[in-house]
């Protein structure tokens, strides 16, 4: 359940546009994480969820707008000095290295590090949180299966010993032991004080597990608030079980 909403702004997002082509997906989005804590953002596909952690991560420029990650303007560096900076985007599972083994994987993370104890120690930390990986460690991605991949993917992230991590969608298509054993993940790493962006679906894990939500509709924030209103309002449930996000956005005004 969400905690406090303060400290200092790591993240900030102002009036981002962008898109594909000539096709405009983002329209002037806002959006802040603060330092230590929690971040949901919510939505349904084609929203331009993933579009926003690309425009975050260096994948995609802006077309106008600003990011600035720990006081410094990101807008349009390359995906690399950003990970530099300290801020990792978690891909979902498909964008692990199948033909590499699971050590390898891990070991990619830290390739902008050069620190072999400090590595060492993050590739342990990484075991604490996911013990089957330690298991797996010599068996190529390829034959592990859809959690222990996924499992993999965010300690690959871990090991560039981030200040921040955006999660997209973490738990698509697992079991549901899976996406607990992944959600309690998340919150320790908060707990070891990375701040997180996480994008998903599942929005009573996302809620349960974040200080503030954003709702993103059609390539605009269409509600925003601190985690308790939003998964208190029984608009919520039916904008995603069965009403839509207007619904949500009138009751919630109205709360």
């Amino acid at each position: 359940m969400s905690r406090n909403w303060k400290g200092s702004q790591v993240l900030k997002i102002r009036d981002i546009e962008t898109g594909y082509g000539k096709v405009k997906i983002l329209h002037g989005v806002d959006l802040t994480v603060p330092k230590g804590g929690i971040v949901a953002l919510l939505g349904g596909n084609g929203t331009g969820k993933s579009t926003l952690l690309k425009c975050v991560s260096g994948l995609l420029r802006p077309w106008s707008g600003t990011i600035e990650f720990d006081g410094q303007s990101i807008s349009g560096l390359r995906p690399d000095r950003i990970v530099r900076l300290g801020l990792v985007q978690v891909t979902q599972s498909k964008d692990s290295f199948p033909v590499l083994t699971v050590d390898e994987n891990l070991r990619m993370g830290a390739y902008t590090r050069s620190d072999r104890a400090g590595i060492a120690e993050d590739m342990d930390k990484v075991f604490e949180y996911f013990p089957v990986l330690k298991e797996r460690r010599s068996q190529l991605a390829a034959t592990l299966s859809g959690g222990e991949i996924q499992m993999m993917v965010i300690g690959r992230g871990l090991m560039a010993r981030p200040k921040m991590i955006m999660f997209d969608e973490p738990s698509s298509a697992l079991s549901p032991k899976v996406v607990s054993d992944i959600c309690s993940a998340i919150g320790r790493i908060r707990d070891e004080g990375i701040t997180i962006l996480l994008v998903e679906q599942n929005v009573n894990m996302a809620l349960m597990l974040a200080d503030y939500g954003y709702i993103i509709r059609d390539g605009r924030v269409d509600i925003e608030g601190k985690s308790d209103t939003l998964i208190d309002s029984a608009a919520v449930r039916q904008a995603y079980f069965g009403g839509t996000v207007a619904d949500l956005s009138k009751e919630i005004k109205n709360e």
